[in-house]
């Protein structure tokens, strides 16, 4: 129950300062989202904490939300409402996987003719380039090393990860999460084992954008490796002012939710519960833009990844999307 500014826990009180002091979340999120996301998840926290004495759904919001934008379950609440760090972490526990529970509510790809249209004319606006649903990348979230000796969670830069792939609008809300892969698969391996790849398939219309370590498809626009007309090097410009979107987004993402920050360390948990907190935190991310909070308040400014250019055999290449891609430069960007 919020009064007055003071948000009622069980019997305890806890003001606006001392919500600011649990890990910024006033900053972070603001008050009034705090509280939608109490009234958002409060029968699926009701129902796993119904015994004496149940940590009420208020704090247990407050808890997880500390722990996701500190990353810490040393965190100022816990002193505040007075309980534990296992209490916390049970607390971590229920909210994301109500959380998850809501994935589908929060992050869809809707394909419409509407929604295409707007799509298309969102991102035109970016920097011209036409005809885009989203724009696709796959980032990695520092985990502990699993206790067995599986080594498919080291990735290429030879840490320990989950591997989320993601696609989002021109506003930098997420249409696609997918946050279960091994950090040992490559890019193209994650996409072709994706739900996405699957969806996309049969497009006929429209499509993502996605950097070099793509593949080129009729649905999947990547850029000229090496641009040789001005028509190539104007396309290039647009194809990557527009695809910075998802990585502005993620790191918006990482930004707000610093538990993902892997500059700060990693996540202490099995890849499973690893991969569930980063697609509660995608949520948190989806919901607070849908309730008016900017995608990119949160933002940090780091060096752009260079990354390598995916070789293909010539039985691996595309004829038609490399057709395609040719008007498509022709057409609008000569």
């Amino acid at each position: 129950m919020w009064v007055n500014g003071y948000v009622s826990m069980g019997f305890v009180l806890v003001d606006k300062c001392s919500i600011t002091q649990h890990g910024n979340l006033y900053s972070h999120l603001g008050l009034e989202f705090i509280h939608y996301l109490v009234e958002l998840l409060r029968d699926d926290l009701s129902r796993r904490t119904l015994r004496s004495r149940a940590i009420s759904s208020e704090v247990q919001v407050l808890a997880a939300l500390g722990f996701y934008t500190s990353g810490s379950y040393q965190t100022y609440m816990g002193d505040t409402i007075g309980i534990s760090q296992a209490s916390i972490s049970r607390c971590v526990s229920n909210v994301t996987k109500a959380l998850v529970k809501q994935a589908p509510q929060f992050i869809t790809f809707k394909r419409d003719p509407s929604s295409r249209e707007l799509s298309y004319q969102e991102f035109q606006r970016v920097a011209g380039f036409p005809e885009v649903e989203g724009v696709l990348d796959c980032v990695q979230v520092a985990i502990k090393a699993p206790n067995s000796e599986d080594t498919s969670y080291v990735n290429r830069r030879g840490f320990h990860s989950v591997g989320c792939q993601l696609v989002c609008d021109a506003r930098g809300l997420l249409l696609s999460a997918e946050t279960h892969w091994p950090g040992g698969l490559k890019d193209t391996e994650v996409l072709e084992r994706s739900a996405i790849y699957k969806q996309l398939q049969n497009n006929d219309k429209g499509w993502l954008l996605g950097d070099c370590r793509y593949p080129l498809r009729k649905w999947l626009m990547t850029p000229v490796t090496s641009p040789q007309t001005p028509a190539e090097f104007q396309y290039n410009l647009a194809h990557a002012a527009t695809h910075e979107i998802v990585d502005r987004t993620f790191r918006a993402i990482q930004t707000r939710f610093r538990c993902l920050d892997s500059t700060k360390g990693y996540l202490q948990y099995s890849p499973e519960r690893s991969s569930s907190i980063l697609l509660a935190c995608c949520v948190l991310h989806n919901a607070s833009l849908q309730s008016g909070l900017d995608a990119w308040t949160m933002e940090r400014t780091v060096p752009p990844e260079q990354h390598e250019s995916l070789e293909q055999r010539p039985e691996e290449r595309d004829s038609h999307a490399e057709e395609l891609r040719k008007e498509l430069i022709l057409g609008h960007f000569s």
